[in-house]
């Protein structure tokens, strides 16, 4: 063996394994993005539910320090409001600035970081699925220079606006603002837009509205339905796609709201829906995204504790799904 191939394998052997790049879990707790309220309340279900402590046990992370940086700052979390076009519009627009400046400061590097070291990566527990639309500001506030990738698990779509949509629930729009659609009081809460549409896709969207489709036809972000994803053809070009993705951007976001988990199976989340994706499927797919770039952030939303479901079950498909992200 050369000498030189021999001594790299020598100090291949005898050197440590750089650190696992450390995770910060920042709490988004809001409702304001609909009807109905709950979902304020569960990044403190989920934490009672040890979610932090679940996560800290899966074989991918238990050598990743950890650190909850507790919640962003959202008084009152939800309030009725009847607008049709966009429900809590003004407590929004607050609301939405103020997680971003939660997460970047969240993802400052602590005292324990080597100087130089790696940037930490977000996790987002929600809340609404607005939520996303913060964090990713935050995270581009805390990464500037960098351009990011989005991956939108949902089952719903999203990408509606003031002026498609049917309820006025601002849950039902998030998507479309990080592409940059909507109105301008939103896209400047969210810092958007945020995200290239070519840069993005949805991942199991099954229950779109009419208009919502179409303008999602039109758009160049890619679609991926619950029954694509479960064959090895959808995920092979899943793949292709990520790796494509990757070429030009440096990470990617991965928004996961848990009603595209197969609502049949008994998930604890606001707006169950059968024939969505299966856990082991979903675990696939966001594994498929990590292995084409980093993940700097992942966000599990729409989780719901006490309207049905199990949430002990839901409580370990967070974590199971962080662990395929972050892991």
């Amino acid at each position: 063996m050369p000498g030189q191939a021999r001594a790299r394998i020598l100090r291949s052997v005898s050197e440590p394994s750089p650190a696992p790049t450390p995770i910060v879990i920042v709490g988004s707790p809001t409702a304001l993005g609909g009807h109905f309220g709950g979902m304020e309340r569960t990044p403190a279900d989920l934490r009672a539910l040890d979610v932090v402590g679940r996560i800290r046990r899966r074989p991918g992370l238990v050598s990743t320090r950890i650190r909850d940086a507790g919640d962003a700052p959202n008084d009152p979390g939800w309030a009725p409001d009847p607008d049709p076009r966009a429900k809590n519009r003004a407590l929004i627009c607050a609301y939405l600035p103020r997680l971003a400046v939660t997460v970047q400061a969240a993802l400052a590097p602590a005292p324990a970081d080597e100087p130089g070291g790696p940037a930490a990566r977000l996790l987002i527990l929600g809340g609404d699925c607005t939520s996303h639309a913060g964090a990713l500001a935050g995270l581009r506030a805390a990464r500037p220079g960098q351009r990011f990738g989005v991956a939108w698990f949902d089952a719903h779509g999203d990408f509606n606006t003031p002026d498609t949509t049917p309820s006025g629930n601002v849950w039902g729009m998030p998507f479309a603002m990080m592409v940059g659609r909507g109105e301008a009081d939103l896209l400047k809460a969210a810092a958007a837009p945020t995200v290239d549409e070519a840069d993005a896709a949805l991942l199991g969207g099954q229950v779109l509205d009419e208009q919502e489709s179409r303008m999602l036809a039109a758009s160049r972000v890619a679609h991926f339905g619950a029954g694509m994803l479960g064959t090895e053809a959808g995920m092979a070009a899943l793949g292709a796609w990520a790796r494509a993705v990757a070429r030009r951007v440096d990470a990617f976001y991965v928004a996961f709201d848990m009603d595209a988990l197969d609502g049949a199976d008994g998930w604890a989340v606001t707006m169950p829906e059968p024939g969505g994706l299966s856990l082991q499927t979903a675990v696939e797919a966001v594994r498929t995204i990590a292995g084409a770039s980093p993940i700097a952030g992942f966000g599990a939303t729409a989780v719901l504790i006490g309207r049905g479901g199990d949430p002990e079950r839901t409580a370990d498909a967070v974590a199971t799904l962080a662990e395929a992200a972050l892991g």
